[in-house]
């Protein structure tokens, strides 16, 4: 057993955005916290994910912006993607970002482990590699926040050359000639939108009957639309059976369809639990055959002092915020202290593509699946004076409302947005979604003029049936 030195009022499996975000906002409630990362804190969304790649979305948007540049009466000239630059810039901001995290839990006195944990009965966790192996700890209580790691397909061996996920294609030196991407999810629509805004040729292949599956489908149109304008070849409803290497390229062959010649294969097929080896004999903790760990509304396990957060828990959204809101009620919940749940159809989802998409509740098909009697306005980014001043009119935000038996727009339900800096818009939306404000009460809440928020407000005066510039 841990001797007295190693017990702690948390121990914390995983440092990614749940596991911090739990160790933080439990060690500045005054309790004793450990947390075991096996790689370095951050977790994926710092140092392989979400970070990373707005970085490189970013890069691709500077040089979106200076090859328009003459549109705005500057002359550029030719221009050309140096992307071991931008490599090193994401390692700056990257670094930058884990030193002040690893600071912040220093700061907070979290004791921090390096290596792979597993949770033993009794709740006790061992480290059973990494620098500080052998190590056990042992916790009042234990939260599980192993996070997940890239789907992988039959016949897409990785190499990290010419078949990559996200993980590998984050580390190139350079920028392939042409690529296929298979996924047309959200990471899927990230990468193809990228790669084609730096000079890559990219064919989107997704199984599905559309990309961006789940999203409301006159959101899917705008960026369907730009994608074909840009050149990004995108086929949905399709299959791939492998790939033919060569020496430096390869053929993607598709089920009944075109094969793909290409330079790499990019896999964006979601992403898998890391619940291997979490757990030993005894724990009471249950994993369901998909891998994931059931967790109730509190976060809590079937062993009432475990509890699970972040992408390893079963039938939630995998984002980092979803991680961070779930840490708060698990800590909450340790701690005796009142938790409002987490209300999965109405978290804020944010896509970071060109054009971006953000969205917030329940797209008008789910609403009516629910059976809600709906009013539907929606407004394009095209009438917007902002949109119009920085050259970028493509989009167009979406608001369902519960209709009410007189006919007027009752509860908003969603907000569906696609277009210049929606992503940076969402909020207004998530506080009158999440609020359950109604039409009338959200349009009369005043946007700064010009701005693109505007257009979210135009349509919120539109659904309560007086709009200014949208009928």
């Amino acid at each position: 057993m841990a001797n007295e030195a190693h017990q702690f009022d948390v121990v914390i499996i995983g440092g990614g955005p749940g596991g911090y975000a739990a160790a933080l906002y439990g060690a500045s409630a005054g309790l004793s916290v450990a947390l075991i990362e096996r790689d370095k804190v951050g977790g994926t969304c710092l140092h392989r994910g979400c970070v990373p790649a707005k970085e490189f979305l970013e890069t691709a948007h500077v040089r979106r912006t200076i090859e328009h540049a003459s549109a705005f009466g500057i002359d550029i000239g030719a221009v050309a993607v140096d992307f071991s630059i931008s490599q090193r810039r994401k390692s700056e901001v990257v670094d930058k970002l884990h030193k002040g995290l690893a600071g912040l839990l220093k700061g907070r006195k979290v004791t921090v482990f390096e290596g792979t944990a597993r949770l033993d009965a009794d709740l006790t966790v061992r480290v059973v590699d990494g620098a500080d192996a052998g190590t056990e700890v042992r916790g009042t209580n234990v939260i599980l926040a192993a996070g997940s790691v890239p789907r992988t397909l039959p016949g897409f061996d990785l190499d990290g050359t010419i078949v990559l996920t996200s993980d590998e294609f984050l580390d190139l030196s350079t920028l392939p000639t042409s690529a296929v991407v298979i996924g047309g999810g959200a990471i899927g629509c990230e990468f193809a939108s990228m790669l084609a805004d730096m000079g890559t040729k990219v064919t989107v292949l997704e199984s599905l009957p559309t990309i961006l599956m789940g999203c409301d489908s006159e959101v899917v149109s705008v960026v369907q639309r730009s994608f074909k304008k840009r050149g990004i070849d995108v086929r949905a409803g399709v299959t791939v059976t492998g790939h033919s290497p060569k020496k430096r390229t390869t053929t993607v062959h598709v089920d009944g369809g075109e094969d793909v010649a290409v330079d790499v294969i990019v896999l964006a097929v979601g992403r898998r639990p890391r619940s291997e080896g979490l757990l030993g004999e005894g724990t009471g903790v249950e994993v369901n055959e998909r891998g994931f760990v059931v967790a109730d509304a509190a976060m809590r396990t079937a062993n009432p002092h475990v509890f699970a957060v972040g992408d390893i828990v079963a039938n939630t959204p995998q984002l980092a915020h979803v991680g961070f809101a779930e840490a708060i009620v698990a800590i909450k919940t340790i701690l005796g202290e009142p938790a409002i749940p987490v209300d999965y159809d109405r978290v804020p989802w944010a896509i970071y593509s060109n054009p971006e998409v953000a969205f917030v509740g329940l797209t008008e098909a789910a609403a009516k699946e629910r059976g809600y009697e709906v009013i539907v306005k929606k407004d394009p980014f095209g009438g917007n004076s902002r949109a119009q001043i920085i050259g970028d009119t493509d989009g167009v935000v979406k608001v369902i409302a519960e209709k009410r038996p007189d006919g007027t727009a009752g509860q908003i339900l969603g907000v569906h947005m696609a277009g210049p800096w929606v992503t940076e818009q969402l909020g207004a939306a998530y506080y009158a979604v999440n609020w359950e404000a109604t039409a009338e009460e959200a349009a009369a809440l005043i946007q700064p003029h010009p701005s693109l928020s505007e257009t979210f407000g135009e349509t919120l005066l539109a659904l309560a049936g007086r709009g200014l510039h949208v009928g």
